[in-house]
């Protein structure tokens, strides 16, 4: 297997766009791409597409030819990917497949949603349609109670407190008011997080991700050849993905998610690194208990020691190991089909110490945990200098 990079980076602000459609989305964030590499689409030998649910969301099917025709990318295969919310980390995923094993040498993945275009409710109903439709879902479950009840047990097994919870909104809303990108750039104390409206206990609205319209995209090439078109490409180290049950009455134990174990295990092994040796993380907050949950999960720390983790500074800024510097899921926005690429843009952003207010010191080797459904899906990058 090649080694690969990541060349080019680029992505549009999260938030509300009630004049944008998704495929104008995309199109800016591969712009983006194309000018921060020196890239033209001519040069793209292979384009996937990381997209949830274009056609409930957005009314359009067959997308990737969509996106990436727009794009002036002809005459190549175009693939879209759909893994719930870990559908642009699993079509990264794919792409450096496709480079390390030489089948292509210049591949895209662009990450898009166009959520804001439906109701809070159908746009509810579409995500649930990620989990266990005949089963959970069917019982009235949304991802909010089924994480609440991962929330809830975590309190029962390990002492897990409210304010655990309200510690990772509050770090995460903090790095996003610096994010110029982010969609929700509002400082927070402790003491709001912890009696925001309640949602589905123990979880309110600030420990919630938002509902957000955003595209991200990222080009690869083998790293032989990634100083034809920069001069700062950013190594991918280890990656692996990694799946599981959808419902949460299949699995042993709902506080520890084995996909997101052995996807780490394995990118681990592949870098040829160790939990401590990561720097900074951006991880899938979702819900501030999976922020939580990924650091045990990935051997940030121990079992059940996560919340005291996040609670004490361990991952703000300035703590021993940064998490989601980009204001995570929670701040920065979660466009669903968007969020793996963009986790991957943020540790591009951080690696070439272009981060702006929120760069951190130590930032030379980083991971990115993208999750799908309660679980059931995972992809663990980790990127380097090169």
């Amino acid at each position: 297997m090649r080694p690969v990079a990541v060349i080019g980076a680029g992505k549009t602000p999260f938030g509300i766009f009630a004049d944008r459609d998704l495929r104008s989305l995309a199109v800016e964030a591969g712009e983006k791409c194309f000018h921060n590499c020196h890239v033209v689409p001519g040069q793209i030998e292979s384009f996937y597409l990381g997209n949830f649910a274009g056609p409930a969301f957005a009314g359009q099917n067959h997308l990737a030819p969509y996106v990436s025709t727009a794009l002036d990318i002809l005459n190549v295969p175009a693939t879209r990917v759909e893994a719930a919310c870990a559908s642009s980390g699993s079509a990264f995923f794919h792409a450096w497949a496709e480079v390390a094993a030489g089948m292509y040498d210049l591949v895209m993945v662009v990450g898009v949603e166009k959520m804001t275009s439906q109701t809070t409710a159908r746009v509810n109903e579409i995500l649930a349609e990620a989990g266990d439709c005949s089963g959970e879902m069917r019982a009235g479950n949304t991802f909010a109670s089924l994480f609440a009840m991962i929330a809830r047990r975590h309190m029962y097994e390990f002492g897990t407190k409210k304010e655990h919870l309200s510690a990772v909104a509050v770090k995460n809303h903090a790095n996003g008011a610096l994010n110029p990108d982010a969609q929700m750039r509002k400082v927070i104390t402790l003491e709001q997080a912890m009696r925001g409206k309640p949602i589905a206990d123990p979880l309110n609205l600030y420990d919630c991700s938002l509902i957000s319209d955003g595209a991200a995209a990222v080009i690869l090439a083998p790293l032989e050849r990634a100083g034809e078109f920069t001069d700062k490409p950013v190594r991918i180290l280890g990656i692996a993905q990694a799946s599981d049950y959808v419902a949460l009455d299949e699995k042993d134990d709902i506080t520890t998610f084995p996909a997101v174990r052995r996807a780490g295990e394995k990118a681990y092994q592949m870098a040829g690194v160790t939990p401590r040796d990561i720097q900074f993380a951006e991880l899938h907050d979702c819900f501030t208990i999976a922020e939580i949950i990924a650091t045990e999960d990935l051997g940030f720390t121990g079992r059940g020691e996560g919340g005291p983790y996040a609670f004490e500074g361990h991952t703000a800024r300035s703590g021993e190991r940064p998490v989601n510097t980009s204001g995570g899921l929670k701040a920065k926005g979660h466009p669903v089909g968007a969020t793996g690429v963009a986790q991957i843009c943020d540790l591009v952003l951080q690696i070439r110490c272009e981060a702006g207010e929120r760069q951190i010191p130590r930032h030379s080797l980083g991971l990115a945990e993208n999750l799908g459904g309660s679980g059931a899906t995972c992809v663990v990058s980790i990127l380097g200098a090169a």
